[in-house]
Parts: C-alpha cells; sequence; structure tokens
C-alpha cells in the first residue's frame, strides 16, 4: 500500500497523498466514536457540492473553528458565532451549513441522551457493516434504503444536509457499508463483513 499509484487502489482518491492516506487509513473503517460520528456527518453536509479533498484540506481549520466538534460546546452557540465562523478563511463560509451545524448538536445531545448517537446511526445497518463487494466504481450506488432511511431519521430530528447521498457518503466514510473495490488493499487488509 506504500505505491500511491497502485492501480488496485479505489481509484476516487487518485495520488493526491493526503487523499491516499485518507483512503488507506481512515475511508470505510468502522466509526463507533459519537463525537467522531458526529464531526464526519457534518463535514460531509459541509462538502454538499463540493469535493471531499476540499474539506480533507480544511479539516483541520474546520476542528478548530467549531471547537473540536464538541457537540455540547456547539450547542451553546448562537449568532456571534455564527458571524465569527463566516469570516473564518480555513473553513467553507456557507450560512445554512454553520447553522445547520450548531442545530445538529443540539439534535446530537438529545439522541445521545436518548438511546446513545452511535446505536442510532448504526441501527440502520442492523449494527453491522453492509457490504456488496463491488468490482467497479459504477457497482457503487448513490444512495441506499438504508441511507434514505437515515436521511429521513436526521432531519425529523433537527439535522441539515443529510440528504440520502450525503448520508450514503457518511455510511461509506463511517465504515457503515464497505465500498472499498474488491480488489483493492484496503478492502483485502481487514475483514470482509457479512453481504447486502
Amino acid at each position: 500500500m506504500e505505491n500511491p499509484e497502485d492501480p488496485k487502489r479505489c481509484p476516487w482518491c487518485g495520488a493526491d497523498p493526503l487523499y491516499v492516506a485518507y483512503h488507506d487509513s481512515e475511508w470505510g473503517r468502522p466509526e463507533r466514536d459519537p463525537q467522531r460520528l458526529f464531526e464526519l456527518l457534518i463535514l460531509e453536509g459541509f462538502q454538499a457540492g463540493l469535493s471531499w479533498i476540499t474539506i480533507l484540506r480544511k479539516r483541520d481549520s474546520f476542528r478548530a473553528a467549531f471547537a473540536g466538534f464538541r457537540p455540547e460546546t456547539l450547542a451553546t452557540w448562537g449568532e456571534a458565532e455564527i458571524a465569527r465562523l463566516l469570516a473564518d478563511r480555513g473553513i467553507v463560509r456557507h450560512r445554512g451549513k454553520i447553522a445547520g451545524t450548531l442545530r445538529g448538536a443540539r439534535a446530537f445531545l438529545r439522541i445521545e441522551a436518548r438511546e446513545g448517537f452511535s446505536p442510532f446511526l448504526w441501527s440502520f445497518t442492523g449494527g453491522v457493516t453492509l457490504d456488496a463487494c463491488p468490482a467497479r466504481m459504477s457497482d457503487i450506488p448513490a444512495s441506499t434504503p438504508q441511507s434514505a432511511a437515515m436521511s429521513r431519521a436526521l432531519k425529523a430530528e433537527g439535522f441539515a444536509f443529510v440528504g440520502p447521498t450525503i448520508t450514503y457518503a457518511f455510511m461509506q466514510a463511517a465504515g457503515m457499508v464497505n465500498d472499498h473495490l474488491a480488489d483493492c488493499p484496503a478492502r483485502i487488509s481487514r475483514k470482509t463483513p457479512r453481504a447486502i
């Protein structure tokens, strides 16, 4: 996996070292930590209309600007913090996405207190990683019934920018689905979960 131009690696990461490292060490690995899942969900929402590499390059700035994505902190923020974030060149400056993050933090706290944020999200896959073992990029859907159900539930809780395509990208990144291509070294290096 040292060669960033390995033709077997999922082609979406290209040869950019940051993207390759993300693909090899993060993307598709099952994540259960609730705060990490919250951060990933929020960043997927910020990605809407942009490329993921744009978000990845700004991720450290996002973490600094959004207090490490600590929901208990973000839930207390209001217009003053939104104005500050809109002036921060290190992040994607979109009022709707910023305000949606603060609403999402409040929703996170409600869900976490009620049933746990991680169990809530993983319930859409039955608590396991779903796997279709795609042979080609064209085998990977843009959304699934599970991502559509997650999208509806998140919207009902108060989250924004969580359409079915965004939630499917989130599920891929968080390892709820394994969409590494069949011959990708990142897939081969870990146990294959149950099939969809």
